[in-house]
């Protein structure tokens, strides 16, 4: 009987352990991001600043007068290399683009780094 109670036990154990979810970090989220307890700070950067980021391997967007680092994302992109079609330079309307489904606006909030400078 003590036996059973303590199997029981460690099998209750065990599935909490399997199902209860860990707090891994997804690939796009491994970028380091600049927050002070938990709220971010925004960095300022020019049009000619975002300009330089403009290939596979070091890829910025403008979206709306906000500067996105995607640089992890362009592989995963299913549209493929279209996302490079406006690397360094403002996505705005490709962003907003029928081919989007409505996740990628809560998506796209994981890659914010600052504002662009008017």
């Amino acid at each position: 009987m003590e036996i059973a109670v303590i199997a029981l036990i460690l099998a209750i154990l065990l599935g909490a352990f399997v199902l209860i979810p860990r707090h891994g970090k997804s690939a796009h989220k491994n970028k380091v991001k600049s927050t002070v307890d938990n709220f971010k700070v925004s960095k300022s950067y020019s049009k000619s600043e975002v300009n330089l980021h403009n290939k596979r391997t070091d890829c910025w967007i403008i979206i709306k007068d906000k500067v996105y680092d995607v640089t992890s994302y362009v592989e995963e992109h299913p549209g493929g290399d279209a996302i490079l079609a406006h690397a360094g330079d403002d996505s705005t309307e490709g962003f907003f683009g029928p081919q989007h489904a409505t996740r990628v606006f809560d998506m796209i909030d994981d890659f914010y780094i600052g504002d662009l400078q008017k």
